[in-house]
């Protein structure tokens, strides 16, 4: 069974930036089409970046040009670096991994429903 275990989340004021991480246990981040959700109290879930094997992006457009999704397949990472942080950015940020043929040109961003394995989730807090 495939794990993922998500760090780098915290309380920041906004304007500020955060990096969080998320380590894959067994396979590779290339074996998967990698992705990033949050979801805010009291709202649902929603994807936030997901990349493709190739490294190409896809972004929803509240964080585009703010954040920057990435994969070190040496390091069997997914990286989520955001900066000038907002208030509404608050919520839990989940890592999500899914088995696919293709990830899409350029990458889908599936609805998590899709993603086989998900981590526990790490707590991002903007202030204003």
């Amino acid at each position: 069974q495939e794990q993922l275990v998500e760090s780098g989340g915290g309380s920041v004021q906004a304007g500020g930036s955060l990096m969080l991480s998320c380590a894959v246990s067994r396979n590779t981040v290339s074996d998967y089409c990698m992705g990033w959700f949050r979801q805010a109290p009291g709202k649902e879930r929603e994807g936030v970046a997901t990349i493709g094997r190739d490294g190409s992006t896809t972004y929803a457009d509240s964080v585009k040009g703010r954040f920057t999704i990435s994969q070190d397949n040496a390091k069997k990472t997914l990286s989520l670096q955001m900066n000038s942080l907002k208030p509404e950015d608050t919520g839990m940020y989940y890592c999500a991994a899914r088995f696919a043929l293709t990830c899409g040109s350029p990458p889908l961003l599936a609805p998590m429903a899709l993603y086989k394995f998900v981590g526990q989730g790490t707590q991002v807090t903007v202030s204003s």
